[in-house]
């Protein structure tokens, strides 16, 4: 954290703009904007989560990994030579463009909201594991981090973030690999004991090839996985401010598709050291506590292995990687939730021209404004129930809202402004049913009431009530539309 720490804030003085604050003058290697493509993927809680995830049940989860070269083709045909033909920081300057002010209004404010709840819930869950390992005080935890994090964040800029998030990359990507060698040559039999425990507890399945709607099947997972990151690869500011940073368009291209793709053999590692610890403790059972094998238990077994089983040295480099995971996506959080209350919202509604000055005090404040709540947040957290249940929720419902209405904009090339109204007013009430109704109406004639589907397809349903909305409109009411290029040239 120290070094990290020094490194990020080095880079003070070279924000002397506020085009080097958000875009560091697109002056990234390319392998730097990819690795922070990816360590923005990956956060503390997918680095424990997701071997948690396959230590308890199968690789049903891993599906959605599966639907990032789908994404990154998009990305890279449709998305990057888009945002970077527009050639502005903000991701939602395009959506003022295509419907007017109230959309870029709408979808930046929604942005905004969940960076916030994000960094908090990011916060929080990255203690509880270091409070269950070592007893530290959750709070301190929690501050420290976060106003670590914050430091360089505010004093380096985008620079800070994505030169840390490389490094943080690297050191995640490492620890993850010598953690999962060091199961393997720990099993009685060597590493082809884990394979051979694995398949016969079917640990390897992919889940039901079924069509049902109201499980996570591998159809579900994947059409999920598919328009998750999509809303990722075409509406994220995170994202979008990384092809921005890029050299050329070429070297934003392969930045976003490799940085999507590397997340796929890097997930099949977490993955692994899941399947690992199953078959580790089918070899030995006596050593895992009797607290630890209650099935709502499962994603302290790896916490639990870092701290009592890897020797010293490798278990410093696993927290290390923990740290590294939560402190890259919170500090992308930071820095693009602070450019965009500067471009689409100080320099939007400004009557003035804003000087370099007054941009960079912005930048710094808005910095600490976001760290700060976040940090609230994650303590406010600490005596929540389920409160990463509530986060998806709140999630989907905001999210939802802005793919459909980017997608509707990026492939629709006359559009009813009016009908994108009402599909978004649609879309946001049936994601709302959907995420909300199963856990209202649970018992009685009211369940009849509840979503009979997976709340997997929360944001699917959403999405393609606001797309086939403004686009039907537009057909119907082919008069009050407007083209692409009108759109543009107003913008």
């Amino acid at each position: 954290m120290a070094g990290v720490t020094l490194l990020g804030s080095s880079f003070y003085k070279k924000n002397t703009s506020s085009e080097a604050f958000t875009l560091g003058n697109h002056s990234f290697p390319g392998w730097v904007v990819t690795m922070s493509i990816f360590a923005t993927f990956v956060s503390s809680i997918s680095f424990l989560a997701l071997p948690g995830n396959a230590y308890l049940t199968n690789w049903n989860a891993f599906v959605f990994s599966l639907s990032l070269p789908i994404a990154s083709f998009v990305a890279v045909k449709f998305f990057v030579p888009l945002y970077r033909k527009i050639n502005s920081p903000s991701a939602y300057t395009y959506l003022e463009m295509r419907f007017g002010l109230w959309a870029r209004v709408y979808v930046s404010a929604c942005y905004l909201l969940t960076q916030v709840m994000r960094v908090g819930t990011i916060l929080y869950l990255l203690a509880l594991p270091l409070n269950a390992m070592f007893g530290w005080d959750i709070v301190t935890i929690i501050a420290v981090t976060g106003l670590t994090v914050m430091a360089y964040s505010l004093l380096g800029g985008i620079q800070a973030v994505m030169w840390t998030d490389a490094i943080q990359g690297i050191i995640l990507i490492s620890g993850a690999i010598l953690c999962l060698l060091y199961i393997w040559f720990s099993m009685p039999e060597g590493p082809g004991q884990v394979f051979a425990i694995a398949q016969e507890n079917n640990k390897f399945s992919l889940g039901s090839f079924g069509l049902s709607l109201s499980e996570s099947t591998f159809w579900v997972v994947l059409i999920y996985g598919i328009f998750i990151n999509l809303q990722n690869f075409g509406i994220d500011q995170n994202y979008v401010q990384r092809y921005m940073a890029s050299k050329s368009d070429r070297e934003a291209k392969r930045s976003a598709f490799q940085g999507g793709l590397l997340y796929l053999p890097v997930s099949m590692l977490f993955f692994l050291i899941g399947t690992s610890l199953f078959a580790y403790y089918t070899a030995f059972p006596a050593e895992l506590p009797v607290a630890l094998r209650d099935a709502g238990m499962s994603d302290r077994v790896f916490p639990y292995f870092i701290v009592y089983k890897l020797p010293a040295g490798l278990t410093g480099l696993l927290i290390a990687s923990i740290f590294a995971a939560g402190m890259s996506t919170v500090s992308t959080s930071i820095n693009s939730s602070s450019t965009v209350i500067l471009i689409d919202y100080v320099k939007r509604f400004s009557r003035h021209e804003v000087s370099e000055k007054d941009s960079m005090r912005v930048l710094y404040i808005a910095s600490l404004v976001i760290s700060i709540l976040g940090i609230l947040i994650g303590i406010a957290m600490i005596n929540v129930k389920s409160a990463l249940d509530a986060w998806w929720k709140l999630a989907s419902v905001f999210s939802g809202g802005m793919l459909g209405l980017f997608l509707l904009g990026a492939f629709v090339e006359k559009i009813n402004v009016w009908g994108a109204i009402v599909g978004v007013v649609l879309g946001l009430l049936l994601i709302l049913w959907m995420s909300v109704s199963p856990l209202v109406w649970t018992e009685g004639a009211a369940k009849e009431w509840a979503s009979p589907f997976h709340s997997y397809l929360t944001i699917v349903f959403g999405t393609v009530v606001i797309f086939l909305t403004g686009f039907l409109a537009t057909l119907l009411f082919s008069k009050t539309t407007r083209p692409r290029n009108e759109y543009e040239r107003v913008g």
